[in-house]
């Protein structure tokens, strides 16, 4: 038990559990904790563009090809385009077989629209933003603002572009090259100090949502919430299993392997929480720089397995729920639509909503009001989504370096078989040698303070 504590794995555990019962036994004190959550997904937020641009930097110029970064590039695209869209079809079967929404009855009338202003707003953008406008938001107002903004796809064109120009120029570039490799090592240094306080940030995030929601809120529509956590298990383990079977590789062991980010997903309902970390992981398994750094951050916006599967099932719940019948036009342009609306998740506040928001209002036999029968439940959709989202641009990314040979499979077999150890239990293994108090030793000092 000693040695599970220590580990990062162990403390997130502990800390998931600590927040359901501040939650639980303490509700206004736990939604205190909030700012512990928020810190933490800022801090790694902070420097999540500059470690992308490093990584696409780095891993062109070590490609030496430009042809072979515009192969991995255009194999991206497709095998997103294909995925996402079995992930459109799931959720729209699954919500016509089940019928999660029939006999609530519902009259859109008596529903109250005040608390969907906000997101309409942006819904309202997302809508009207066709193919050029989608490529003017690509290109930023200049390149700095491509960092300050967090855009990730802002901040992967500039890096391409760099990349592309410092392979061009040749020798005249390797100094940089040694430089952003130099950069690269201290921010993924960095954020070894941050993971550290992995375990802090999940304590915020459960005890607020817990004290704030309550367990209970779960019932809430609960036939939604098993439906979608039922159709993202099959799509993870049937459908991206079977995809990675294929490379010669389990996703029960790549689960296993990414067991501490997707816990922290779990608890933030954020994969942008562990975007580096997981970029950090693949190559560990002995995936190429190259591919990692195009392919994780383009699936981030991309590549929405989860996010595509609520997309249509949501749609449909809120059709049924308000006993609006549907055409087989209608299920067609649901899915057509859908698949357009959901590339423009990434970087949306309230992005779920929001691009809910953005495809409903292309259907005009659906109510856009009904989007009030999911605000209570989004949280725990989200953590699903997040975690869907996570798994599917893992996997992504071990078949397209499947594809390309930019995977070492006897390094990823022993890797994922626990024979390599991944690279932050070595920071892990420093904390417990140089005597580092820790994410734990915090938390049982706010303990005692808390009972103070």
């Amino acid at each position: 038990m000693s040695k599970l504590f220590k580990s990062l794995f162990g403390q997130v555990v502990l800390a998931l559990i600590g927040g359901i019962v501040i939650g639980l036994l303490w509700p206004e004190f736990g939604q205190s904790l909030k700012p512990l959550g928020d810190g933490f997904i800022k801090l790694i937020k902070m420097i999540i563009p500059v470690i992308v641009f490093c990584v696409v930097v780095q891993g062109i110029c070590g490609a030496r090809d430009l042809k072979k970064v515009g192969s991995v590039g255009v194999k991206a695209i497709i095998y997103f385009e294909a995925v996402t869209t079995i992930a459109l079809l799931l959720g729209l079967v699954l919500a016509v077989v089940f019928q999660p929404g029939a006999g609530m009855n519902i009259d859109p009338g008596h529903l109250d629209a005040s608390s969907l202003s906000g997101y309409m707003a942006n819904a309202g953008k997302v809508k009207e933003t066709g193919f050029a406008e989608f490529i003017m938001k690509l290109i930023p107002a200049t390149a700095v603002s491509a960092f300050t903004s967090g855009d990730v796809l802002q901040v992967l064109l500039i890096s391409v572009t760099f990349g592309c120009a410092l392979l061009l120029i040749g020798d005249k570039g390797a100094p940089v090259v040694d430089l952003i490799s130099s950069l690269s090592d201290a921010f993924f240094k960095c954020m070894s100090f941050f993971i550290r306080l992995a375990p802090l940030g999940v304590l915020g995030a459960i005890a607020f949502t817990v004290g704030k929601y309550g367990v209970g809120s779960l019932k809430q529509l609960g036939l939604l919430v098993l439906l979608f956590y039922g159709a993202v298990i099959f799509f993870v383990l049937v459908v991206l299993g079977g995809i990675l079977r294929c490379s010669g590789l389990s996703i029960f062991k790549l689960i296993r392997y990414l067991r501490e980010e997707l816990v922290v997903v779990l608890a933030t309902t954020s994969s942008d929480s562990v975007l580096p970390q997981i970029m950090k992981k693949l190559e560990h398994m002995g995936i190429k720089k190259s591919t990692v750094g195009l392919v994780i951050p383009t699936g981030y916006s991309f590549n929405l397995d989860a996010f595509s599967i609520y997309l249509t099932m949501a749609a449909l719940f809120i059709a049924q729920a308000t006993n609006t019948h549907l055409s087989m036009g209608d299920l067609a342009a649901i899915l057509a639509i859908a698949l357009v609306t959901s590339k423009g998740a990434h970087g949306v506040p309230g992005s779920a909503i929001v691009i809910l928001a953005a495809t409903l209002t292309t259907i005009p036999a659906i109510p856009v009001v009904g989007l009030v029968l999911v605000l209570s439940i989004d949280w725990f959709i989200g953590i699903a989504r997040a975690l869907g989202n996570l798994l599917g641009n893992c996997v992504a990314t071990v078949v397209i370096a499947s594809w390309e040979k930019d995977i070492d499979k006897a390094r990823a077999r022993a890797v994922l078989n626990g024979e390599l150890l991944a690279p932050l239990h070595d920071a892990e293994a420093d904390a417990v040698k140089d005597d580092a108090p820790g994410a734990i030793g915090v938390m049982a000092s706010m303990g005692g303070q808390a009972r103070g």
